[in-house]
């Protein structure tokens, strides 16, 4: 099953023909501050099964840690993937892009020491 993407804008548009796998939620704190949310629910994708649809022109790079490359959308910010020089074979893909159903879930939580605390947790 291919799994389509897009930002907010929909200036960028992406298809996925492969597995999704290693699906978690990342509580640390630089993704909670690029999502903008409590944590970031992501999955892995190989490089071969990711096709850029729409959009390429838009993608502007910013290197969060040494190696690690978040991937965004120049016009509304929305992160893409993230690429990694110590695994150029694969991206990590926030879930919250998708436009279809990825039809997989978490199963484990990461950096829940980083933990966002709202109220009363």
């Amino acid at each position: 099953m291919i799994q389509s993407g897009s930002c907010l804008c929909g200036g960028v548009q992406y298809e996925v023909a492969g597995d999704l796998s290693d699906v978690y939620n990342c509580h640390c704190s630089m993704c909670r501050k690029l999502h903008a949310a409590a944590f970031r629910t992501c999955a892995k994708v190989r490089v071969d099964d990711w096709r850029t649809v729409k959009g390429q022109e838009l993608l502007k790079t910013y290197e969060s840690s040494p190696g690690e490359f978040k991937v965004f959308c120049a016009n509304c910010g929305s992160s893409i993937h993230t690429k990694f020089d110590s695994k150029p074979e694969v991206y990590a893909l926030p879930l919250g892009t998708l436009d279809t159903d990825p039809g997989v879930r978490a199963d484990r939580h990461v950096f829940v020491g980083c933990k966002a605390l709202f109220g009363d947790n």
